[in-house]
């Protein structure tokens, strides 16, 4: 009983974030420049740096642990981890099952399209082959936006972005830097097609109700924004200012 017993306070410590002695963040590094794994197989990138400074300001140490995208939900509301910061769009589904901090970025859904395609804006893709990364937020609009195109989904970006490139797929709906990215590595296969299909706020993520905390991460996100932490980081990793303040 007695075993038992602490087994279960364990758990739940574990299940609290305000009580690890470290921050365990989850994100999938394979969306650059948010968060990617360079030469040394290290993590890196825009979310990686707020997440090191959020560890600072709560005096933690920091953890990342590296999941597939469609594993966060999951580990976050079994306590695997404290908190998402993978550039996870806050929508009102997502929020059904978790709790979103204030945007800490703002971006936009485009389209990659193959050259020879024939798509020159938007609503050429209906009845076109599209691709999208399986349960991202480009995976629903499709749905929503293009039901009447062909749409075959991948669990990886890259997997995406080949398919246009090689011509098995018309398009692909992502977001504009990797949309961008993308189409510079690709230039004669590719086109890039920035009128945005939607606009995406990007949010951390932490399990539901969890009240304290998130008031606790919007001061955070306020406060690099107003001491310069913000832009810094910011520069860095898309080598220009911040259009939002």
């Amino acid at each position: 009983m007695r075993g038992l017993l602490l087994a279960c306070l364990a758990l739940v410590t574990v299940a609290c974030g305000g009580k690890r002695e470290e921050l365990v963040v989850g994100m999938e590094p394979e969306f650059p420049p948010f968060e990617s794994k360079n030469e040394k197989g290290e993590i890196v990138g825009f979310d990686v740096d707020l997440a090191r400074e959020l560890a600072k300001d709560l005096g933690k140490e920091l953890r990342i642990e590296e999941m597939a995208w469609d594993s966060l939900p999951t580990a976050l509301a079994t306590g695997k981890i404290d908190i998402i910061i993978s550039g996870m769009t806050a929508t009102e589904e997502r929020a059904k099952s978790r709790s979103f901090t204030e945007p800490y970025y703002h971006t936009k859904l485009c389209l990659l399209v193959n050259a020879r395609s024939g798509i020159e804006k938007p609503d050429d893709v209906h009845g076109k082959r599209l691709a999208v990364k399986l349960g991202t937020t480009g995976d629903i609009q499709a749905q929503e936006k293009f039901a009447d195109a062909k749409i075959v989904k991948f669990d990886a970006e890259s997997a995406c972005a080949l398919e246009v490139v090689s011509g098995r797929a018309d398009a692909f709906l992502y977001d504009r830097h990797s949309i961008l990215r993308h189409h510079r590595n690709h230039p004669e296969a590719t086109r890039a097609i920035l009128e945005p299909l939607s606009e995406e706020p990007y949010a951390m993520a932490t399990r539901l109700g969890e009240k304290e905390f998130v008031e606790r991460l919007n001061r955070f996100i306020r406060d690099i924004k107003a001491d310069g932490r913000y832009a810094r980081i910011y520069e860095k990793h898309f080598g220009e200012p911040p259009e939002e303040k």
